[in-house]
Formats: C-alpha cells, sequence, structure tokens
C-alpha cells in the first residue's frame, strides 16, 4: 500500500502533467505520425507479434498510424479493456474498419465479440515520464497489474508513448509501480539497459 505522502506527491504531479499533455497536444496534435517513424525505425518488430495499443482519449498522443502500420504488416493488434477495478486489462482484437464501442473510463474498444488477444508488446499511455522509465499514469493500476501478470507468465516489453514535453526529473513510484522498457514520443526513443529487450 502507498504511503499517503506518495498519493499526495502522485495526486499533485498528475495535475501539473494534465496541463503540460494539453498544451503539448494543442501545439502539435499530429505528432503521432512522429511517433510511428521512431517506433518503426528504432524497435523492429518480430513477424507477427502481438502488439496492444489504446484507442487515445483527448491529449493523449495518438498510436493509432502506427496500429494501423502494425495491423497491415501482418501483427495481431490488441486494445485494452478493463473488466474489474482491480483486475488487469485485457486486449481484445482490433482491425482498422471495426466499430468501437464504449468502455469503462470513456475509453473505446472494440466490441464485444472480438477474440482476445495476449500482446508481448504494450505501447502504454501516461501522463509523465522520467529518465529512469517510469512512468505516472491516471491511479487505477490497470497497466502495472497488466504488466505484472505479463511478466510473470511471458516474454512482455512495456512501451511507454508520449509526448517530448510529458518528461519530469522524476516519477514518483511505489512498490507495485512497473518501470517501463522503453519510452517513444515524437522526439527521441529511450532505451533502459536494465530490462528486456524485444
Amino acid at each position: 500500500m502507498d504511503s499517503q505522502e506518495l498519493i499526495d506527491f502522485k495526486s499533485n504531479l498528475r495535475r501539473e502533467a494534465f496541463a503540460v499533455r494539453e498544451i503539448a497536444w494543442r501545439a502539435d496534435p499530429h505528432a503521432g505520425d512522429a511517433l510511428k517513424h521512431h517506433l518503426i525505425e528504432a524497435l523492429p518488430m518480430p513477424p507477427g507479434i502481438a502488439i496492444s495499443g489504446y484507442w487515445p482519449l483527448e491529449g493523449e498522443i495518438d498510436v493509432r498510424p502506427a496500429l494501423a502500420h502494425y495491423h497491415h504488416e501482418g501483427h495481431p493488434i490488441g486494445l485494452p479493456v478493463v473488466i474489474g477495478r482491480n483486475a488487469p486489462l485485457i486486449f481484445r482484437r482490433w482491425h482498422p474498419e471495426d466499430e468501437m464501442i464504449q468502455g469503462s473510463f470513456r475509453v473505446m474498444t472494440p466490441p464485444a465479440g472480438a477474440p482476445d488477444v495476449v500482446p508481448t508488446i504494450l505501447l502504454v499511455p501516461l501522463l509523465a515520464f522520467d529518465p529512469e522509465g517510469y512512468r505516472l499514469g491516471y491511479g487505477g493500476g490497470f497497466y502495472d497489474r497488466t504488466l505484472a501478470k505479463l511478466r510473470g507468465e511471458a516474454h512482455a516489453v512495456a512501451v511507454g508513448v508520449a509526448y517530448a514535453a510529458q518528461e519530469v526529473p522524476f516519477v514518483p513510484r511505489g512498490s507495485f509501480d512497473q518501470p517501463l522498457d522503453f519510452i517513444v514520443t515524437e522526439r527521441a526513443v529511450f532505451k533502459f539497459d536494465t530490462r528486456k529487450e524485444i
């Protein structure tokens, strides 16, 4: 259980991070295209490997150009679905022509009948990241639980995706917070050598 001091620290940083991300999003709403190129050039994906992304909320960097590229390259693509407040995420198979439905927390997901995907590469949204590869999420712990589960079962690589402006000197972290293997922005790629490679 996180201490109250850590909870407050994260809460204050989230307020600041939302404001910074909003400015970055408005300044460059097409940053997702540059993000796609950095992902493709820096992180070659083995053929057929399953990749998860997300359908962006307002302000989040848009990974859909990258997901469309990987789909056309033959990779199974999964988008996250919340199945319970304290449960890991599951991922439903996504195709570009799918009609999306609204799930928990206003997140758009593939339809309920779409098959599950177990990703090896996870493109992870965030509010802030630091030079050590830690991310500040929204506070629900969904990705931390999901990464802990997938890393415990198999080889899973977490790629944080963000605007460059979302970098902060330090992200407060508790014992359950999962580090990232890479961070990719519209400007750069960061690799953390202490963790797995693709």
